[in-house]
């Protein structure tokens, strides 16, 4: 499972020229799984995600996570975070999870993160969807859970 977290001042995503969700401060998360992705993996990306302290407090230092500041989370699934460029010119997505699994997991990823308290606004699986957002920092963090 691969995780692209960016620290917004806002963001939202739209289909069809329609807002599907939207935040305010907070974190966008683009959301990628593969072949043998589960609970385990998405145990472990909430937890990290959750705590991740990189929000100011008082005294400027990136020491708050998203509950501390009461922000919320807009979730994007995006396969094409598995593409494997290293021949030619067009990416292989041989490495994408299956869709019919990988739309299950994005629901329990989602469902888990909001059972916490946090707002969680999402895409929609498998939709074209256009993102803009404001990337607070800028401040990018990845996760790849084959490198625990």
């Amino acid at each position: 499972m691969r995780v692209v977290v960016q620290r917004v001042q806002q963001a939202q995503v739209s289909i069809d020229g329609q807002v599907h969700g939207d935040i305010q401060q907070g974190l966008v998360l683009l959301v990628g799984f593969t072949t043998g992705d589960g609970a385990a993996e998405l145990d472990y990306l909430v937890h990290k995600i959750l705590n991740l302290r990189i929000f100011s407090d008082a005294d400027g230092k990136m020491n708050l996570n998203v509950q501390q500041i009461g922000g919320a989370i807009l979730s994007v699934s995006q396969f094409t975070l598995y593409a494997d460029t290293r021949h030619g010119n067009r990416p292989s997505f041989i490495d994408a999870g299956d869709p019919a699994v990988a739309r299950q997991l994005y629901t329990q990823f989602n469902q888990q993160l909001a059972a916490t308290g946090v707002r969680v606004a999402t895409g929609e699986f498998g939709a074209d969807m256009q993102v803009s957002l404001v990337n607070d920092g800028p401040v990018t963090i990845c996760y790849d859970t084959n490198q625990k």
